[in-house]
């Protein structure tokens, strides 16, 4: 598998060094960026290859690679649920992803669940993507950074998380209550469906409450990363950052 672009390559090199089997870097590249990651490679003891620019557009044909491209082991997902469950300190802050198989709307809302401090991506075997370059590229890192659980059923799923006390909140354009009259926990897990067809019915049914995103213009939802930025950011401002002072 490639990876490239200076953000995704330094976070593999940080995170599974022992991963990255080949560095490439352009040899007519030299300001800081490349070298704050020839550091980052040394560090993690990986050796970094100069090569021309013509042989990096080659590897990655109509890719923006920033001249740093990277030969990975695929890596499988290193958590379960109950792994993730268990390893979560404090209130859980969860992300389901129900039907989302556009790669580029995966990377983005890993990218989104990075910032938010989600502890993790949840989504069905059956109706997702899976971590390929295109979503690892658009998760600019946090690919390796949010644990990404692919699950066999998200409607049990949903019952083992509110089985251990956790709230777990559905989109849907066609609900009454809104986000922001909703009352969100410390401990939620949000669920969001693709563009369009939205949640499953079963997911839907599994749902503690369904809310809706206010549209004041002519435009019926958002995209689902934008979506995703929304809501969970929503949740920080009243449940993480609204915590008083001990």
């Amino acid at each position: 598998m490639l990876v490239f672009g200076f953000h995704s390559v330094t976070s593999r090199l940080r995170q599974s060094a022992a991963s990255v089997k080949e560095l490439y870097v352009a040899s007519g590249r030299d300001d800081g960026r490349v070298r704050d990651l020839l550091a980052a490679a040394a560090h993690a003891g990986v050796e970094a290859r100069r090569i021309d620019g013509a042989r990096l557009d080659r590897m990655c044909p109509n890719r923006r690679h920033q001249g740093v491209v990277a030969i990975v082991e695929a890596r499988p997902p290193s958590l379960d649920l109950d792994q993730l469950l268990d390893g979560i300190d404090g209130p859980p802050l969860l992300l389901l992803l129900d039907g989302v198989t556009d790669p580029r709307n995966l990377g983005a809302c890993l990218r989104v669940a990075d910032g938010a401090g989600v502890h993790g991506v949840i989504a069905p075997k059956d109706h997702a993507c899976p971590l390929n370059e295109t979503v690892i590229q658009t998760a600019s890192g946090a690919a390796e950074s949010v644990p990404y659980v692919m699950v066999t059923n998200l409607a049990r799923t949903i019952d083992v998380l509110q089985e251990r006390f956790i709230t777990v909140i559905g989109t849907a354009d066609e609900s009454t209550q809104t986000l922001y009259d909703a009352e969100i926990p410390a401990s939620v897990a949000w669920v969001l469906g693709a563009e369009g067809v939205g949640l499953r019915r079963l997911t839907r049914e599994r749902c503690d409450a369904l809310v809706s995103i206010p549209m004041a213009g002519q435009v019926e939802s958002l995209n689902v990363s934008v979506a995703t930025g929304v809501v969970l950011y929503e949740t920080v401002r009243r449940t993480r950052l609204a915590v008083p002072p001990a």
